[in-house]
């Protein structure tokens, strides 16, 4: 039986969550999705686990309480461990200076999110699509 892969959604939004819940549904890989509301959670949670039980995707907000998306990326970047989890940023801004931050901090991704409801949840999908069943991993999950 297939392991169920795992995306981590760290957005401190619950529409946006059952947004992505939706947009989990629509992908034919089977996965679950685990999610946490603030910053230091977000950081405390991935670096608790076990290598083998990393996520195959994060979903990352940068408009966050407590530590910013930027502030969390650049935590992870910095743990050897975590270093080839791919992290996506999906943020309400367009601004160049957040996309430049994002990507300077070691965003694998960077994708703006939709306000209409169709919109995002085909956004979400697509992009769990690319990265939970064409993309081809750094690292062999074992």
């Amino acid at each position: 039986m297939e392991r169920r892969k795992l995306v981590l959604l760290v957005d401190d939004n619950a529409d946006d969550r059952e947004l992505a819940r939706a947009a989990l549904q629509e992908t034919p890989s089977p996965c679950r999705m685990v999610t946490v509301t603030d910053g230091i959670e977000a950081v405390d949670y991935l670096q608790a686990l076990d290598p083998a039980s990393l996520p195959e995707l994060v979903l990352l907000d940068l408009n966050l309480p407590k530590l910013n998306g930027i502030e969390v990326l650049t935590h992870w970047r910095a743990d050897p461990a975590l270093r080839f989890v791919p992290v996506v940023v999906l943020s309400t801004s367009s601004e160049e200076a957040d996309l430049e931050q994002a990507y300077k901090a070691g965003a694998n991704g960077y994708v703006v999110k939709p306000l209409q409801f169709d919109r995002f949840v085909d956004t979400l999908a697509q992009v769990c699509r690319y990265w939970l069943t064409l993309n081809q991993p750094a690292v062999e999950r074992t």
